[in-house]
């Protein structure tokens, strides 16, 4: 696990645009692994600004969502395929046939979750995860106590999660309790993963996950296995890391100079 340090939200931020950007340019047939949530909002408008500045070819390239939640369509304006649609997707370019989307209204779920499954197979695996991290130590929608081997599956959330996330449904609209998830083991198969965790809550779960134990308890500390996993963080969710200095000195200067 390569863990590098920056100075503010907006560097790790814009290095994590950049290195998903320099995948891309360097390999126009990537395929990548594609989150949501609060932490990837600003580093998708990063990535897109990139572009514009210098537009690279996005129509090669195929990629897979994270998750989804239950029930939603993936035209729901709560869902996250409509966000990639219209904050991602639109502004780079990316056709429907490129872009791998979960149905959370599927008819049958658990066929779902073999269908998403066989597709990343087809495609010869995820080439790069980009991940964020819960307060609570999640990936994906891997809650804590999950199987670390576990696959593409129904999740029922935790609390602390739809509390969390409750903020991004408006009021009247009745947020799922369970979501379709990529699985552990199925993003330890990803050739290379980045994660991005920004601010002060999510430094307890950064922690566990860099140096504590190897725990179904924190789901995120399975990427201590991984062996390509680069880790992006501004100084608040990087307080509560005792090594520190050792992750100052290690960090790749190429990465800090994004």
């Amino acid at each position: 696990m390569n863990i590098v340090l920056c100075d503010s939200a907006a560097q790790a931020t814009r290095l994590s645009a950049t290195l998903i950007y320099r995948e891309v340019a360097a390999r126009p047939l990537v395929v990548l692994g594609l989150a949501t949530g609060g932490t990837m909002d600003p580093l998708y408008q990063e990535l897109v600004s990139l572009h514009r500045a210098c537009p690279i070819r996005w129509s090669d390239m195929r990629c897979f969502n994270l998750d989804e939640y239950v029930g939603l369509a993936v035209d729901h304006p709560m869902s996250y395929g409509y966000f990639m649609r219209h904050k991602v997707f639109d502004p780079l370019g990316v056709r429907e046939v490129q872009a791998h989307l979960l149905r959370g209204d599927a008819p049958d779920p658990q066929e779902e979750c073999r269908r998403y499954e066989d597709a990343i197979a087809a495609a010869g695996g995820i080439d790069l995860q980009l991940l964020g991290i819960g307060e609570n130590g999640h990936i994906g929608f891997n809650e804590p106590g999950s199987s670390l081997d576990s696959r593409t599956r129904i999740v029922h959330l935790n609390p602390d999660t739809l509390t969390a996330n409750r903020r991004f449904f408006p009021p009247g609209v009745c947020q799922p309790e369970s979501a379709i998830t990529l699985g552990i083991q199925t993003i330890l198969d990803c050739r290379q993963i980045v994660m991005l965790a920004i601010g002060e809550k999510k430094a307890s779960a950064v922690a566990a996950m860099a140096e504590g134990p190897l725990s179904a308890m924190c789901p995120a500390s399975a990427l201590q296995m991984h062996p390509a996993t680069t880790v992006v963080l501004d100084t608040s969710a990087a307080q509560r890391l005792r090594l520190k200095d050792r992750y100052r000195r290690a960090g790749p200067a190429d990465l800090h100079s994004a």
